[in-house]
């Protein structure tokens, strides 16, 4: 059940993808947008950290719905994508059929397969190491490694996140686990929510445009309206419309006021 995204072959040349600073003959590093190891490794910590942590709040949900502690450290390590974890046990608490509850977690996570398209352009993996990375393809370690100037950045970005994230992620989930029945109700925490809630707090920042606040708002507003009446899951893939949405009424209004100043200019 592993939702691993496999890299494409062809990767690492594609154009725009960023290169190490010392491919670019007597380039500074302000020059080509570099950045200090030290200062990728902070900015990568600091999400794996924070993510990381809220695996507790796996743990503890996934105990609450009933699966054992092997179970829940064995979805953590085999799954290791927040989102799809939370869908399965969720849909599981509800009483819904496993097969069900596993393919709507499945489906949510193929959005990981889109992530897997871009940072093998970026990261240029040797063969040999690209299974390794395809676990590590998720939100966070995507949201480190696309804005790096460089190659070397993304790689560092992303090996950095990807361990600390792992790491942290499957030890607090043990821990969550076993700490359970000591919390209690674990609906009336409202952990399920934190790993999201952190995640948003993390991309917010990066909502810098016009376009990509209305696409995230509009997406939020799909995902929201949908989840009562569609299966765990499937709402959020659902609200990915919001952005092919919102550049198309983006460039037909660009279309229009183009139209619009040429027929000024012609009269």
């Amino acid at each position: 059940m592993a939702e691993q995204t496999t890299l494409p072959e062809d990767f690492g040349e594609a154009a725009g993808a960023p290169h190490d600073s010392a491919t670019v003959p007597g380039a500074q590093p302000d020059a080509v947008g570099a950045k200090s190891d030290s200062a990728v490794v902070r900015d990568a910590l600091g999400v794996g950290i924070a993510v990381g942590l809220s695996g507790f709040a796996f743990g503890v949900t996934s105990a609450g719905s009933g699966l054992s502690l092997l179970q829940t450290c064995a979805l953590s390590l085999a799954v290791f994508t927040g989102a799809s974890q939370f869908a399965l046990v969720g849909a599981l608490a509800a009483g819904g059929n496993p097969y069900t509850a596993a393919a709507g977690a499945f489906f949510l996570g193929v959005r990981n397969s889109f992530y897997g398209l871009r940072l093998s352009q970026l990261l240029a993996l040797p063969r040999a190491l690209r299974p390794f990375a395809a676990q590590w393809v998720i939100d966070e370690t995507t949201a480190v490694t696309l804005p790096q100037p460089t190659r070397r950045a993304a790689r560092i970005g992303f090996a950095v996140t990807g361990l600390t994230l792992y790491v942290l992620w499957n030890l607090t989930t043990l821990l969550g686990a076993l700490g359970a029945e000591a919390l209690g109700d674990t609906d009336a925490w409202g952990l399920d929510a934190a790993s999201p809630a952190v995640f948003l707090a993390l991309l917010a920042p990066m909502l810098k445009s016009t376009t990509e606040r209305i696409t995230a708002a509009l997406a939020v507003l799909l995902a929201l309206g949908l989840l009562p009446v569609l299966p765990a899951g499937v709402p959020v893939l659902l609200s990915a419309l919001a952005a092919p949405a919102v550049l198309f009424l983006s460039g037909r209004r660009k279309g229009q006021s183009r139209g619009t100043a040429t027929a000024e200019e012609n009269r």
